[in-house]
């Protein structure tokens, strides 16, 4: 019976665990690509570099400060990469593609990300972006919200 106990045991840490090191590995590769952005300025008239802002659930109106690092693929879609934080300690990094569409002075852009059925499922964004604002509504089984993010 304590043979048991130690394989449950065993298999809820490394359930628990797993998750944390897998975020923690997102976080500081995220950390690098943040900084490396930094360095590059932006081309005229792009979407591509850093954004920084906040997250807000429409739901629970639970939110948090937001970063994004956008870059632009060779197949013509754009590569978003996000990295929130809940109450300052708990951190989520996931990217998403985007279908952008140019438009006069700005990006109309949306695309999809699935999160595991954990964090919703598959999420949808909805957005636009220019010089200097960048604006999405996401979208899940569970949640809706907002992006609101600027240049740094």
């Amino acid at each position: 019976m304590s043979n048991f106990f130690a394989r449950i045991s065993s298999q809820v840490v490394r359930i628990l665990l797993l998750p944390v090191l897998f975020f923690a590995g997102g976080c500081t590769s995220f950390s690098h690509d943040w900084k490396k952005a930094a360095e590059i300025s932006p081309p005229p008239g792009s979407m591509e570099g850093r954004w920084q802002g906040v997250w807000l659930s429409d739901v629970n109106h639970h939110t948090g400060e937001l970063r994004c690092v956008v870059t632009r693929s060779e197949d013509g879609m754009y590569r978003a990469r996000f990295h929130a934080k809940y109450n300052k300690v708990l951190s989520f990094g996931y990217t998403v593609k985007l279908k952008v569409e140019p438009q006069a002075n700005a990006f109309h852009f949306s695309g999809d990300a699935n999160l595991g059925w954990y964090a919703g499922g598959i999420y949808h964004y909805d957005g636009h972006a220019d010089a200097t604002n960048f604006f999405s509504t996401y979208s899940c089984k569970y949640d809706h919200g907002t992006f609101k993010m600027s240049r740094p």
